[in-house]
């Protein structure tokens, strides 16, 4: 990913007309009078009580600056210029941005920045894999404009970290805080070291926490998808290109974040700014560090978020938790006894609300760990200990159904099924035997569509209940009343289970 010189220029143009424009405005305030002129005469004396808290801030946030402004580095690399494609889908909105070549000169050579910070005194350098993807030559340049050489230790597409090392003595670090106490209204920094700035430092609040990129910025997840952990802070931080793998900061001065991502139609800061959770971040650089490789547990799962239907399914008493949908095979949570269904609302303790919360808090374990889940299972409140295994380094992704472009069916849930013949078998490649009945059809904007059913879905229970033919899926339909919620046990043509809860129209 780049981040182009001339995009600075205009960076830089922009961000002095809005400072030349702001002094505008603020003058011509100060020479307004009536109410304005009240609100003057309020404004509390320099040194009374009113201001000492602004002044208390301000002295903070100057104390963050000079601790850990030291540690934090400009990067810059080389390559041949064939860009890495992000495995969620596409290439990833983050920053610094491509600068598209020249048509007709493939093979000069691209040039991209952004920024990192050390981590040990040693020279281990955490980034963004984005700022370093096929890097030839690395480049950084420390806060005492001192230039070296780098080297890759190692990167990880997945969680868009990097490591790299630099050698010359020893060298300032920023001290790692915990992601896991970050608080929603909480005042962080975000610093960074663009080449043609120098040393930014920048403040704003966390906004939100738990961003999933895909659904801000209309990403697909790709072929490694599954794999991917998406559980960002969001901050208002004012965040551009060149600030790319700088420290998120909080006011104790302890790192909580990794600046990787920004939500903006132009590719300039728009007000959302995204980082990697250092809980995260931690984790993997120590893999980097210690392997050459990120070593990620597997628990064994595949989840999807709570819906309204699945809490009264489930019997919740709130809409939080990850649903257990199916298992791959050798799952360590199918071994200690989770089962399809059961609804996942804490690991070692920590409350689960939401996907990317519970794979992030997997993630931070290594392989061969024990993690405690808390479970209900239909009310009924559990708790197992699972084993965790080492996830393949290159799982593939299962083919997923397509859908219908429209169908014309008298189903309530819009759909329509048949019984598992060997041709719909062949068409949809189906495995596992003839067991319940398969979708055919499902009619655009229908209840099943807007529950993404899909054709090649084969429905095997309804309610619990095994549907063996056509008619007993009728007849298991037509016992629920209209708002309702029915609950499908669906098999994928690649053979992985689901469940489908959904709330039949009045």
């Amino acid at each position: 990913m780049l981040d182009p010189v001339r995009a600075k220029f205009k960076m830089l143009g922009t961000t002095a007309g809005a400072f030349a424009g702001g002094i505008l405005v603020a003058t011509g305030l100060d020479w307004t009078a009536g109410s304005h002129a009240a609100v003057l005469q309020t404004t509390p004396r320099p040194g009374s009580a009113e201001v000492r808290p602004v002044a208390e801030m301000s002295e903070a946030f100057i104390r963050i600056a000079e601790s850990v402004t030291p540690a934090v580095v400009a990067i810059e690399t080389e390559s041949s210029g064939a860009e890495e494609e992000d495995p969620r889908g596409g290439n990833r909105r983050g920053f610094p941005f491509p600068f598209p070549m020249p048509e007709g000169q493939p093979d000069v050579p691209q040039e991209s920045s952004g920024s990192g910070f050390l981590i040990s005194p040693e020279g281990y350098i955490m980034t963004n894999n984005h700022v370093v993807a096929d890097a030839d030559q690395i480049n950084v340049v420390l806060s005492d404009n001192r230039h070296l050489r780098a080297t890759l230790v190692g990167r990880d597409p997945l969680t868009d970290i990097a490591v790299i090392k630099v050698e010359g003595g020893t060298f300032p670090s920023v001290r790692l805080g915990r992601s896991e106490g970050v608080r929603i209204g909480e005042w962080v920094l975000a610093i960074g070291n663009p080449l043609d700035l120098g040393t930014t430092v920048t403040s704003g609040i966390v906004s939100a926490k738990g961003r999933t990129l895909n659904n801000l910025i209309g990403q697909s997840a790709g072929a490694n998808g599954r794999w991917a952990i998406e559980d960002f802070i969001q901050t208002d931080a004012p965040i551009n290109p060149g600030n790319s793998g700088g420290p998120l900061v909080n006011l104790r001065g302890e790192v909580v974040g990794v600046n990787s991502a920004i939500a903006s139609p132009t590719g300039f800061y728009s007000g959302y700014g995204f980082a990697v959770p250092i809980d995260l971040a931690r984790k993997v650089g120590d893999d980097l560090i210690r392997y050459g490789r990120v070593r990620r547990p597997a628990v064994g799962i595949q989840v999807s978020n709570v819906t309204p239907e699945d809490a009264e399914v489930f019997k919740l008493e709130r809409i939080v938790g990850v649903v257990v949908q199916d298992f791959p095979e050798d799952s360590p949570a199918r071994e200690a006894g989770v089962r399809q269904g059961d609804v996942i609302v804490a690991v070692n303790g920590q409350t689960v609300e939401r996907v990317g919360q519970f794979q992030r808090l997997i993630a931070t374990k290594q392989p061969g760990e024990t993690v405690t889940l808390d479970l209900i299972r239909y009310g009924q409140r559990q708790q197992v200990r699972a084993r965790l295994s080492e996830a393949p380094s290159q799982p593939a992704e299962p083919a997923r159904p397509a859908r219908h472009a429209a169908a014309e069916t008298g189903s309530r849930l819009g759909i329509a099924v048949a019984a598992v013949s060997p041709e719909l078998a062949r068409r949809y490649e189906l495995e596992g035997g003839t067991a319940g009945v398969v979708i055919t059809q499902v009619e655009r904007g229908g209840v099943g569509d807007r529950a993404n059913l899909g054709e090649g879905l084969r429905i095997l229970a309804v309610d619990g209940q095994t549907v063996p033919d056509v008619e007993a899926f009728r007849r298991a339909v037509e016992r629920r009343r209209g708002g309702e919620v029915i609950s499908l046990r669906v098999l994928l043509p690649a053979g992985e289970g689901s469940i489908y809860n959904i709330r039949l129209p009045e």
